[in-house]
Formats: C-alpha cells, structure tokens, sequence
C-alpha cells in the first residue's frame, strides 16, 4: 500500500507556499512545490479561493480520500481546533474567529481529521533543526523577521513557539519594532517618503543614508531585544528566516557587536532552508516521532 501524499503548506501575510514532503527523508518533492501571492487584506472568500487554487496544484492529479495537509500559520491561532484569532494585525481581520480547517475541508473535499495545523515559526524552527542551520545544536532560537515576528525555541529536539511577538519592548510590543511595518514608518518618518518594504529600502542603501541609519537602528534593536531570551534559554544559535533576514548583511554588524556588548557570542546563522523549512516541519506534524509543542508554558 502506498503511503499517504502528505502535503506541507507555509502561509505568510503576503504569500501561500504548499509542496508534497517525503516524511522519512524530510524532502520536497520538487515539481510539487507551488507558491502564490495572496492578498491578506482581502475578504475571507479571496484569501480561501487563493488557497485552495495553490494547495490542489501542489496536490496534482490526487484526488484521494488519503491526503494529508500540515499547514504552518501564523499567530495568534488555535491550532488545535483551527480557529483564527488573527485581529488588529493588518492581516487576515476577514478570518477572525472563522473555523479555518472546516473552511478549507469543505473546499477540498477532506476531512477535518486530514488537516492539521502548527505555528509558523515552531514549523520553521523544526525543519531547520532537522536538516538545516540549527542541524547539531541542543538549544536554538529561530526567527522569522517578515510582515509579523515568529520566533520559536527547540531545546533537546522539541520545538515549541515562543510568542515574542508580543513582547514588551521599547515602550510598544516587538512586533511594533522588528517587522516590516517598522521599516516603512521608520523611512516615511524620517523623510515623508512612502516605500513598498525592506528589498526596496535595502536597493537604495548605498546612496540613501536614511536607508543605511534604519538598517543600522534595526541591527542594534534585534541584538537588544535577543540578549536576554539567549540567556534565559541558553541558545546555542539563532537561526533568521523572512523576508528581512534577506537583508542580513546590512543589519547584521550592529546585532553582533551589540550582542557582544552583553558577552554573548551566540551563532547568528541564516535559513539553510528558506520557505523549505517551515514546509517540512508543517508536514511533519504527521510524523509521530516528531514532537512540536504549540505554546512555551
């Protein structure tokens, strides 16, 4: 008997990414993987429509009872009963409190049973443990910087979600402070110019010297608001996902340097994986060797 096609899905503010995973080798099956933009600002029908267009493509020509859907999403969320309690967000408000893994069943013809969820970052931070940049470390912080801040912990192999998101820090909540948003109010504030998010902020660096400051203030900000949770976690490594991390090299000196001001040489590294990784750590919720905790308690 043929194995169940078990299919990983990432769903970020701005995209869907879905592709079929190889439990036992922790691979994609590469001409499965399917990706598209989505609009999360949209009605609830827009944002299941582009959904389920991406997540039967990736499905291809299976149709059977048998498939298997992990989907990695973001907070706040309940992943139990997959219920959206995503609110005030700029994101998915058209979903609140709507029983997603009903919605989505019903779309594709599935069974509730079939589908379950896992919150982004701790898929993110399972799939790097597994086979990416945290591979070997007992103790890791992963981030994912983007539209929101995921962040999870693995400690001895069990990746759990950290909820810093909401974070006291700098007078707000770290969300308010590393994620998108804060780059493009930062920029408007400094010159009353409006820009799309950090690849463009980060494509005018060079003669933009605003740019390069927010960059700078960025760095200095993520190094401060990590100290303490690398000390009270002891981790070894902290692995960077998301759309901003691709700016790395740009914010990257003043989050070591301000790291090292709190005596802490802690390994920064970036995704091995990219989008890959929170797509085999959402598949692999159907793995039972597999531990995923959804809250740090």
């Amino acid at each position: 008997m043929e194995k169940p096609a078990v299919l990983g899905v990432d769903i970020g503010g701005s995209h869907i990414t879905a592709a079929l995973v190889d439990l036992e080798t922790g691979t994609l099956i590469q001409d499965s993987i399917k990706r598209s933009a989505v609009d999360s600002r949209g009605n609830a029908e827009e944002i299941f429509t582009a959904w389920c267009d991406v997540i039967n493509n990736a499905f291809g020509n299976d149709l059977s009872k048998e498939r298997r859907i992990g989907i990695a999403m973001p907070g706040p969320f309940d992943y139990e009963n997959g219920v959206s309690l995503i609110k005030d967000q700029d994101k998915f408000n058209a979903l609140y409190q709507l029983n997603i893994k009903q919605e989505l069943a019903e779309r594709l013809n599935m069974e509730t049973a079939h589908i379950k969820f896992v919150n982004d970052a701790a898929a993110f931070m399972h799939g790097e443990i597994f086979c990416g940049a945290a591979k070997g470390y007992n103790n890791a912080l992963g981030l994912t910087l983007g539209t929101g801040l995921g962040s999870a912990i693995s400690i001895n192999g069990v990746a759990k979600d950290a909820e810093l998101w909401n974070s006291e820090f700098l007078g707000g909540i770290a969300e308010d402070y590393l994620s998108t948003r804060w780059f493009v109010k930062k920029y408007k504030d400094l010159t009353e110019k409006d820009i799309a998010g950090v690849k463009e902020l980060a494509a005018i660096v060079n003669e933009d010297p605003y740019a390069r400051q927010i960059f700078n203030e960025f760095g200095r900000a993520l190094g401060h608001f990590l100290a303490d949770f690398i000390k009270n976690t002891g981790s070894e490594v902290v692995v960077l996902g998301g759309n901003i991390s691709q700016a790395f090299d740009l914010f990257a000196p003043n989050l070591i340097s301000n790291l090292k001001a709190f005596h802490l040489d802690t390994d920064i590294r970036l995704t091995k994986l990219n989008e890959h990784a929170a797509l085999i750590g959402a598949a692999s919720r159907w793995n039972s060797k597999v531990k995923i905790v959804e809250k740090v308690r």
